[in-house]
């Protein structure tokens, strides 16, 4: 094996190490919510707050971006980003409300950080190989997200404690990411200040906000999320009113979730035979929309299969929505900015989906218009991603050929 293969596969472990850790605040809590409920005596809408919050502020840091004068180095947020993590984390395990929803949105803020860095080290460290370290990226944020759901109580009952142990013990690999990355951030640090002074971020910003490339991005970074929210929040409420067992509904969620990984990974294998990612786009939302449909419509017994179809269909939108940004962005610091106002915008559109299906839900009180409306958007997915999919940069002095982006690819 060549130092450089070597050089790179321990650079793709340093973003898996991060990766993992920016999902389980959230999903390790669905397990052990109602004891959480119970030891807060906390209303449902308070008790579901506690995984909305952070979901809230996944792109909070993308919104405060465009105003810094300098930007920090990818690393240095990545660090920070770990260390906001534990201490919100943290803050969680004291018996106390305040705490309680402090740590939860300090979580939140934590990975947005993470969340909008990635992608600008990833365009950086990477541009040869963008989608499919992008892929191995996405992989590694579910797999940390299904492992911790799936260890919460487990963990609780094999040491006999409460839902603090499975919570803090989420602490660890994020202080691990954090101090394996703190050479990484302190060398970054040093060579920044002996460097030639880089542009301002808010001049970055000013030609990524004004660009109808990055706003094509963007809603399709929050479309495609919203969709995921949906999932995350009301399939297996779909799935019980429609005759399924509470049991078996979190089971179809979890399938779900799980498949996304092999859509994440279709994504470099597809992109390779592909001139551009627009028939990627086109299979998003082809698949997302029959799966919807077949779980809302469809015998009930065959809900299984569209389990696995939205999976499969959610997980080439998270891909191919994250590797835009580093396709479509010229160099390392617009990737940053791409990043930030895509995750940012994006994020705040996705966070409407859930209530507003809700409130339709309530408002006809059965599931056929809330649907209806969810497959409606699965196309609009097609009015940002087409154009989105297309071989062109922003930032650049002219668009790169497409066969130039996909030799890269």
């Amino acid at each position: 094996m060549t130092a450089r293969r070597t050089g790179l596969i321990g650079s793709v472990v340093l973003i898996v190490l991060v990766a993992v850790n920016l999902r389980p605040a959230i999903s390790a809590v669905g397990p052990v919510l109602t004891e959480i409920q119970d030891a807060f005596h906390l209303s449902g809408t308070a008790a579901g707050a506690l995984t909305t919050l952070p979901l809230a502020f996944f792109g909070s840091y993308g919104l405060v971006a465009p105003f810094l004068r300098r930007a920090p180095r990818s690393e240095s947020l990545l660090v920070a980003a770990m260390g906001l993590l534990i201490i919100g984390l943290l803050l969680r395990l004291v018996d106390a409300p305040f705490p309680l929803f402090a740590g939860s949105l300090v979580a939140g803020v934590a990975i947005s950080i993470g969340n909008i860095a990635m992608p600008a080290i990833i365009k950086r460290d990477h541009p040869a190989s963008i989608t499919t370290v992008t892929a191995v990226y996405t992989l590694a944020v579910s797999g940390g997200a299904s492992i911790s759901s799936g260890l919460a109580v487990p963990v609780e009952d094999a040491f006999g404690s409460s839902w603090r142990l499975p919570l803090g013990l989420l602490a660890v690999p994020a202080a691990a990411a954090g101090l394996i990355w703190l050479p990484k951030a302190l060398g970054a640090a040093r060579a920044a200040r002996s460097a030639p002074s880089a542009p301002p971020a808010r001049a970055a910003a000013a030609v990524v906000w004004r660009a109808g490339l990055a706003w094509q991005v963007t809603v399709f970074m929050g479309l495609q999320s919203l969709l995921a929210y949906v999932v995350l929040g009301w399939l297996p409420t779909i799935c019980q009113d429609r005759g399924l067992s509470d049991t078996s509904s979190g089971y179809v969620l979890a399938l779900t979730a799980a498949i996304q990984a092999v859509g994440s990974l279709g994504v470099p294998l597809l992109e390779r035979r592909m001139r551009d990612q627009r028939p990627l786009v086109v299979l998003t939302c082809t698949l997302t929309l029959i799966g919807f449909a077949g779980a809302t419509w469809a015998p009930i017994s065959s809900v299984w299969l569209w389990a696995v179809v939205l999976g499969i269909g959610q997980g080439l939108g998270f891909a191919t929505a994250l590797s835009f940004i580093g396709l479509r962005a010229h160099d390392a610091g617009i990737a940053a900015q791409l990043s930030g106002m895509a995750q940012g915008v994006g994020y705040v559109i996705a966070a409407l989906g859930p209530l507003a299906i809700g409130a339709l839900h309530d408002a006809t009180g059965g599931w056929s218009v809330p649907m209806a409306a969810v497959l409606v958007i699965c196309v609009l997915l097609a009015v940002p991603g087409l154009p989105a999919g297309l071989n062109r940069t922003l930032g650049s002095p002219a668009p790169e050929p497409a066969h130039e982006v996909n030799a890269a690819n």
